[in-house]
């Protein structure tokens, strides 16, 4: 018999290395060069020409990406200058007239970036609560060409059931996008759910150390949308840069060994945080009475490394605690080692449907014990003052 395919652990723990032939060397190397030789011939082939059209480092992390996603071979990557370069890649692709349906809690980024320069586009764009597959039936137009995903979602963490939502786009003639920062790979796979493109601001986990910035786009082979990408992508120059593809392939390397400890730290964080006498909400799909529980479980390898929470109070309660936090920073961003609290309402572009008493919490690596002691005592005069 064939042997079995590596676990996705395996392949992670190896991602991007293949022994140098000339060194032997393990890792991978940086090719930093922004344009290479022609041959003699005049005939490019399929060798480099110029780094904007492509490079060696970025075109092993886009390969080692497709392969995490969706190993049967039938996926291809774009590595992008930031999330947001994606982002707004896979929206310059579509066509004025298209619309586009977004989760009602999608990332407040995404919806600034619809109002504030694709309107003039012709694009349009309406919101709707996708844990309500009735509703997002009922929200899909003729001109839909692509619903768009979070799940979870961000920043309140609603569970959308994949398979389900795909069909529902599917029979509408419409292509589903999901936003896979939050799980990664290792926690859920869209493509296998049916999704034909995955988005990940690699910024987060799968760099893993606060320390790069890039975005990519995994879609099923021969989508006309991610080729219109490509075009686009070639044209403009939203690429990823060789050491940032560099980074994130090192981060990838980790991953399997990080996500795990992410996801145990903010299951025990919730569990602290459900019931606590200064918390109005808790929202973490690993707590039994979260709305999407059973349906994270199901498409879910682990419920991940983020969650929210209300606190008792409005907008000045929620950024008391935040500035009390001794070991949780204040600060934008998530998936890196160290644990980052953020009010989220004051970030994000107004008007927001987020909460004003919401903190979002990035769940790091440090000890359950010290995060929870940390909050609760953060939490501590509002829970006196009741």
């Amino acid at each position: 018999m064939p042997n079995a395919p590596p676990h996705l652990g395996t392949r992670l723990a190896q991602a991007g290395c293949h022994p140098d032939p000339q060194t032997g060397a393990l890792t991978p190397p940086l090719h930093l060069a922004s344009t290479f030789e022609r041959p003699a011939s005049g005939d490019y082939g399929d060798g480099y020409v110029y780094a904007r059209w492509g490079n060696p480092t970025r075109d092993l992390l886009e390969a080692t990406l497709a392969d995490l996603e969706y190993p049967d071979g039938g996926a291809e990557a774009a590595a992008f200058a930031s999330g947001m370069a994606a982002v707004m890649t896979v929206l310059q692709a579509l066509r004025p007239g298209d619309h586009i349906l977004l989760p009602d809690d999608v990332y407040h980024g995404v919806r600034h970036l619809l109002r504030s320069t694709f309107a003039d586009w012709g694009l349009t764009y309406s919101e709707v609560d996708q844990t309500d597959l009735d509703a997002v039936r009922a929200a899909l137009r003729p001109e839909t060409k692509l619903v768009w995903a979070e799940t979870p979602s961000n920043p309140l963490l609603k569970i959308t059931n994949l398979e389900a939502l795909a069909e529902i786009a599917h029979d509408a003639g419409a292509l589903l996008l999901v936003d896979g920062t939050w799980t990664t790979p290792l926690l859920q796979r869209p493509l296998e759910l049916g999704a034909d493109l995955v988005l990940h601001s690699a910024t987060k986990y799968l760099g893993g150390h606060s320390d790069t910035l890039l975005g990519v786009v995994v879609a099923r082979s021969g989508l006309d949308l991610f080729e219109r990408m490509r075009a686009l992508q070639k044209g403009a120059g939203a690429v990823a840069d060789p050491f940032a593809c560099w980074l994130v392939l090192r981060g990838l390397r980790s991953l399997g060994a990080r996500m795990p400890l992410h996801s145990r730290n903010a299951q025990r964080l919730a569990e602290a945080l459900r019931g606590h006498p200064a918390v109005e909400a808790v929202h973490y799909p690993g707590l039994p009475d979260h709305p999407g529980h059973a349906i994270a479980q199901e498409q879910m390898d682990g419920f991940g490394g983020m969650l929210a929470f209300q606190v008792r109070g409005g907008a000045d309660e929620a950024l008391g605690v935040a500035a009390r936090c001794r070991l949780f920073r204040r600060a934008t961003s998530l998936g890196g080692t160290e644990s980052l609290i953020e009010h989220r309402a004051s970030i994000e572009s107004q008007p927001t449907p987020t909460p004003q008493n919401l903190l979002r919490v990035s769940v790091g690596l440090e000890h359950a014990d010290d995060l929870i002691s940390d909050l609760t005592e953060a939490l501590h005069p509002i829970a006196a003052a009741r």
